[in-house]
């Protein structure tokens, strides 16, 4: 995240690789994850030049001055399971770091960070002067250094939360460094800001879909939800209680103004206990929600509880997940 220059990442430094590519590389997926299944982009490279932020399909998907590709997972409970990042090419490893901790800025603060914004990293020369930067990595997962030559789909290190960021993911960037290290979008091959209506070429290797919407997380609480719990997945064996609230949280990113949310719970005869249905009133790259009620006076019937989130746009749903609790 964020306009992390070349040299913030590069502690090691070996020499440049020899043979030049006169071609544009074709990048492979860098990370070893399903993109919309456990693995999702939430923010884009920014296209459009000062204070407005837009992506390249002129979407608010993403935040102003960002420079490269968040490619995330779901919550903390992944990170902690290893998801690899991968080098999306042939190359020669020119830079790395390692030893940052896995805290969100949010808790170190952003001092903590200084200097060192992309966290534990690697960078690779891919010749022709085409680099790669791979930022945000797990504490202790770097697993190559200064002149190792990679091949694409190599194993680079595992996904973090290290740097300035507040949830795991890898961010993906590239650069020319006959540009004057311009960083470029991989989905139109276009400087950063250079205008979110030009339509450029891809330099991925495949076909990449665009997800503006998705569910990451949801479940059960009893009670208010607390997101940093959720987020370390701490929620997903809670047990529901006779006489404790029943809750239903969610978060997704890419909710739009307008949308409508629905959250309903049912009891283990199907009937509804609970529904609560609310038009957003802002567009956010992350939202989070909760909602649910006591218990009744003579507490909740044993059994299996079911709530059902739903994400509404245009008549269309977005998002549509169910997740149970059962009762003693």
């Amino acid at each position: 995240m964020l306009r992390s220059a070349l040299i913030g990442l590069v502690l090691l430094v070996a020499p440049a690789a020899v043979s030049a590519q006169e071609t544009e590389p074709r990048f492979a997926w860098p990370a070893a994850c399903t993109l919309g299944q456990d693995c999702f982009i939430q923010n884009y490279v920014d296209a459009v030049a000062g204070p407005r932020f837009g992506n390249f399909r002129c979407d608010r998907l993403g935040y102003n001055g960002d420079n490269g590709t968040d490619i995330r997972l779901r919550d903390l409970a992944a990170m902690r399971k290893g998801v690899d990042i991968l080098a999306a090419a042939d190359g020669t490893v020119i830079g790395v770091r390692d030893g940052e901790p896995d805290i969100s800025v949010k808790e170190r603060g952003a001092e903590a960070v200084k200097g060192k914004t992309a966290g534990n990293g690697v960078t690779i020369d891919h010749g022709g002067g085409w680099h790669t930067r791979y930022a945000h990595m797990k504490q202790g997962s770097v697993a190559v250094k200064p002149g190792d030559a990679v091949k694409a789909g190599q194993k680079l290190g595992q996904i973090g939360l290290s740097g300035n960021t507040e949830f795991p993911h890898v961010e993906f960037s590239v650069f020319k460094e006959d540009k004057g290290d311009t960083f470029l979008d991989p989905f139109t091959a276009l400087p950063v800001e250079s205008g979110c209506e030009k339509t450029g070429h891809s330099l991925w290797a495949a076909d990449i879909p665009y997800i503006p919407t998705a569910l990451l997380i949801a479940g059960f609480a009893a009670g208010p939800a607390d997101w940093e719990t959720a987020r370390r997945g701490e929620y997903a064996d809670v047990k529901g209680g006779r006489n404790a609230p029943l809750v239903m949280w969610a978060e997704s990113f890419g909710v739009r103004a307008g949308d409508t949310q629905t959250v309903t719970i049912t009891d283990p005869d199907g009937k509804p206990v609970h529904r609560d249905r609310t038009v957003l009133a802002e567009s956010k790259n992350l939202w989070s929600v909760f909602s649910g009620r006591r218990a009744p006076p003579e507490g909740w019937t044993a059994g299996t509880y079911t709530g059902r989130y739903q994400l509404e746009r245009n008549s269309a749903l977005v998002v549509d997940t169910e997740r149970q609790v059962e009762i003693p």
